[in-house]
């Protein structure tokens, strides 16, 4: 039988996941990537698992990896962006909030992804025009939600788009901290909770097209209905600034968005 994409996604973030937690709390090798960031024996071996999959299932796509890079056809009309855990300096200081990340890019977009949790045994997905949770086999669907009023931001620098806008001038802003309650998960496994209804949006600068970080989890956001933009409001991987800012509805969109748009204004006025 021939699978569907959506399911080697699945599967390849489970095989993922099932290493990770695997290896969680054990000692681990590190391996230097440059200053203040580095994989473990954790991120690689996971990476191996989730590419077997992928190449098992679809052997003549490309695959672009976080810590394997670029194999394949670079002409390939289809490419799978890997990030076998997501959140390593969580995973290192034994803290269980980490992702494994699988996104299929073809000449229509993502057009399949996966989140997988290792830790809650969940599976976020994406494809075929449907947006899902597995547990325990069962998928039901994702519903995005602002009730909750938690706000993940992304507080790890560079900021590109300094000294116009930090995301760390977000906590300082009193508009923000009477609407929502900020939160730092420290991995995008906070842009999958945001189609699921769980934090109420997520934001970050930097540059995120074609991310293996983010592609699963806004392809996710965006077959939800979420409202997903670039950090200034612009339609997504266009115009200048890059970032991401998505919301689980319009109401909460435009408040972030003001928030964004007073620390722009209020840096650009200082003489």
């Amino acid at each position: 039988m021939v699978l569907t994409d959506p399911e080697p996604a699945v599967v390849a973030a489970q095989a993922g996941a099932e290493v990770v937690r695997d290896r969680f709390g054990g000692p681990l090798r590190r391996f230097d990537k440059s200053p203040g960031d580095f994989a473990t024996a954790a991120d690689l071996e996971s990476e191996r698992a989730v590419l077997d999959i992928l190449r098992g299932a679809r052997p003549g796509d490309a695959v672009l990896g976080e810590e394997t890079g670029h194999t394949g056809s670079r002409s390939a009309g289809r490419t799978w962006l890997v990030d076998p855990l997501c959140g390593t300096l969580n995973y290192a200081a034994r803290t269980p909030l980490v992702a494994v990340n699988v996104a299929l890019r073809t000449e229509a977009g993502i057009t399949a992804a996966a989140v997988a949790d290792p830790f809650a045994g969940e599976v976020f997905w994406h494809g075929n025009g449907r947006a899902q949770v597995r547990r325990d086999g069962v998928d039901e669907p994702l519903t995005p939600s602002a009730l909750s009023r938690l706000v993940d931001v992304n507080l790890d620098p560079p900021f590109p788009n300094a000294p116009g806008f930090r995301a760390t001038g977000l906590l300082a802003d009193a508009e923000f901290a009477a609407r929502f309650g900020p939160r730092v998960l420290s991995t995008t496994l906070a842009v999958a909770w945001v189609a699921a209804g769980r934090r109420a949006a997520y934001v970050t600068d930097g540059d995120v097209r074609d991310s293996v970080h983010f592609a699963a989890g806004i392809a996710l956001c965006q077959a939800a209905g979420c409202v997903v933009t670039g950090l200034r409001g612009q339609p997504l991987h266009t115009g200048s600034g890059g970032g991401l800012l998505v919301a689980a509805d319009a109401e909460t969109h435009a408040a972030l968005l003001a928030v964004v748009e007073r620390q722009f204004h209020t840096t650009t006025a200082l003489p």
